[in-house]
């Protein structure tokens, strides 16, 4: 953060003696003679207040939130505008105030304001322009001693030249391109920054075969996230490069100057889901930026991936908490991690054990608490359903009071979309975790707090990647020659990537802290629960089918798909919204929906959390249970036990609100 705070006074002086010197250079350049020394001998008088006037100029700009090394044509717009607002000040001053009351002529003049005007332009712009150029000849040179491993770039010229960008930047290191392949025929025997397009995907092998024989053998394909579009036939792609033996790697990002283009090893996953929802990133940027973090779980798949969102969207310090020590150990260990610049620590904590958290809360002092810590595997959960309690319900309330103790800005609980019409353990203490928010939410908006804590909640689909989702599991047992289980050939789940999760866990937490301090909405009006857009929910046997045919077998030849039935607490179908819940519109929020509050009184819910600690204390599940069916009586109307479809009657909850009474 020091660092950091030095580059930009080092920024900040640089622009004010290059305005300093542009005013200076405009009257020598202009004036001679004794108009010179007049105009010279005001300079004492003239430069002070012009200073602070340009600096706050440049700031509103924005000409300090990118380095120099990054400098492009969005950064020199800004200067052009800066530099256009100070020449109409100078223009306003000496046409109406100064040649008028002091001097009786113009101080500047139309021409001098001109001059100025490119002076300052090419003083602020010019030494950027210059850094970026010796930066990227020396990383030119550095990347061609590193790179040691020819590549082929796949997809689109516009995602090509960014990639293309990056590697020069040496922003992804080792690659040395040798040629590029497109599914647009129109772009084969172009050149991209000196990078040959040689063909389309349909001539992987032709491109490879020739390399070899020009004695530049191709030891890794690239591929840009145009190469997995549907209308680019990635799953031909990956047959061809699987036949040829060359790893293929895919871009997970193409950030904005470079700086955040990352590969990762594509994997059969990677094709398998519509279209990623694009987010906001200025938003969220905005939102983090020097903000304080807590994430509860930090070292579960999940955690992670918010951990990593956290510090790249500018989060200056970010606490860790996790109940395992080697989970937490990776996350710490991670190279996102530890090499930003924000302050990442991490401590081992329960957050079942209340006093514990509260001390780590206080003494942290979070702006905003994301709370992913939880028990999630269902069948463990039906059979140790204290445990689910003690974590998933007590547990939670534990990180929601510390939150607001402290003041945090916000709270997001991660939930699931089986809270909704539960039938199982994990769905019914989700959603009774989800009434408690609900509550403490109305009461921090009626209290009458100058910033109250929003507590909010979002609801996930399948994960794909986390700890527990389908894919892993199917993936190995195709790698061992199968069967490929699939517990019910009517199953459907909708699925979104652990990096959607983790920036619709963002995107919630911004969204509600801004409705909370920019509007005056009553607390039962505003947005409770958030759940991303997945489209159509997925068969998992034709998942199934798709991955054994993407690994190069045939469904029911090759590997056998059996169905070994629900397990315990299981559905055929998931939904996102209960029928109680209201829906309320995002503006401003592309790919997100929300709902309204729906939770009992405050003091109907402390009652049944007092028997919950009641019935986990002695074992009673009879007891347990008999809470939830009068909190969420949903849960009561399961058909035929564990493991069968929940029948959807509708009934009210016993004095269910909208905003609780107190």
């Amino acid at each position: 953060m020091q660092k950091r705070t030095f580059k930009t006074a080092v920024m900040v002086v640089h622009d004010l003696v290059a305005t300093a010197l542009a005013v200076i250079l405009t009257f020598v350049f202009r004036f001679n003679g004794d108009l010179l020394a007049e105009r010279l001998h005001a300079l004492p008088l003239l430069l002070p207040p012009f200073l602070i006037f340009a600096g706050l100029t440049y700031g509103y700009f924005k000409l300090y939130r990118t380095k120099w090394r990054f400098a492009s044509l969005p950064d020199l717009a800004g200067i052009v505008r800066a530099a256009s607002v100070l020449a109409m000040t100078l223009l306003i001053l000496d046409y109406v105030l100064v040649s008028s009351t002091m001097y009786g002529f113009y101080f500047f003049g139309k021409i001098a304001i001109a001059l100025y005007w490119v002076l300052q332009v090419f003083l602020l712009g010019g030494p950027r322009l210059a850094f970026r150029y010796l930066k990227y000849t020396r990383s030119r040179q550095t990347h061609a001693k590193a790179a040691t491993t020819p590549t082929l770039l796949l997809g689109r010229g516009t995602d090509i030249e960014l990639l293309v960008r990056a590697i020069e930047a040496g922003s992804v290191k080792r690659l040395s391109p040798k040629g590029i392949l497109s599914p647009r025929a129109d772009e084969t025997g172009q050149m991209m920054r000196g990078v040959p397009v040689l063909g389309g995907f349909v001539d992987l092998e032709r491109v490879v075969a020739a390399l070899a024989e020009e004695g530049t053998p191709v030891r890794r394909l690239v591929a840009v996230p145009s190469a997995l579009a549907p209308e680019a036939e990635p799953d031909a792609l990956i047959a061809r490069a699987r036949r040829l033996g060359l790893p293929l790697s895919r871009v997970t990002s193409l950030g904005e100057g470079t700086r955040d283009t990352e590969l990762a090893p594509l994997e059969i996953e990677d094709l398998l889901l519509r279209p990623t929802v694009a987010i906001d990133r200025p938003r969220l940027e905005r939102f983090l930026a020097g903000r304080r973090v807590i994430v509860t779980g930090g070292g579960g798949s999940i955690g992670s991936e918010i951990c990593a969102r956290a510090v790249a969207f500018g989060a200056s310090a970010v606490l860790i908490l996790e109940s395992s020590e080697p989970a937490l150990h990776g996350i710490l260990s991670q190279p996102t991690v530890t090499e930003s610049e924000a302050e990442v620590t991490g401590v081992l904590a329960d957050i079942r054990d209340r006093e514990r958290l509260h001390a780590v809360f206080a003494a942290f002092r979070p702006d905003y608490v994301f709370h992913a810590a939880a028990l999630k595997q269902v069948p463990y959960l039906e059979r140790d359903w204290t445990e689910g309690i003690k974590t998933n319900v007590l547990g939670s309330i534990n990180v929601a009071d510390a939150a607001v103790a402290v003041g945090a800005r916000a709270m997001v609980m991660i939930s699931t979309d089986k809270a909704i019409e539960p039938v199982s353990q994990l769905g019914v203490t989700k959603r009774f975790a989800e009434m408690v928010a609900q509550a403490l939410d109305a009461e921090q908006a009626a209290g009458g707090a100058a910033h109250p804590t929003r507590l909010v909640a979002v609801r996930f689909g399948n994960v794909l990647g986390s700890v527990g989702s389908v894919v892993p599991v199917f993936k190995a047992q195709i790698a061992r020659g199968g069967p490929v289980t699939v517990t019910h050939p009517d199953m459907v789940r909708y699925f979104m990537t652990v990096r959607e999760a983790a920036d619709l866990v963002l995107t919630a937490a911004s969204h509600a802290d801004r409705e909370a301090r920019e509007t005056k909405s009553a607390s039962d009006q505003r947005a409770a629960v958030y759940v991303l857009k997945m489209g159509q929910p997925v068969r998992i046997r034709e998942l199934a089918e798709r991955m054994v045919r993407l690994a190069g077998f045939e469904p029911g030849e090759d590997i056998e798909i059996v169905f070994s039935g629900s397990r315990p607490g299981e559905r055929l179908n998931e939904i996102l919204f209960g029928q109680e819940e209201p829906r309320v519109a995002l503006d401003g929020i592309d790919g997100v929906m929300a709902a309204k509050p729906v939770f009992a009184d405050r003091p109907v819910l402390e009652g049944w959390i007092d028997r919950l600690r009641r019935a986990v204390a002695v074992q009673d599940r009879a007891a347990a249970e008999s809470v939830f069916d009068e909190a969420i009586p949903e849960f009561r109307h399961r058909a035929g036990g564990p493991g069968q479809e929940a029948s959807v009657v509708a009934a009210a909850p016993p004095r269910l609100a909208s905003a609780p009474t107190f």
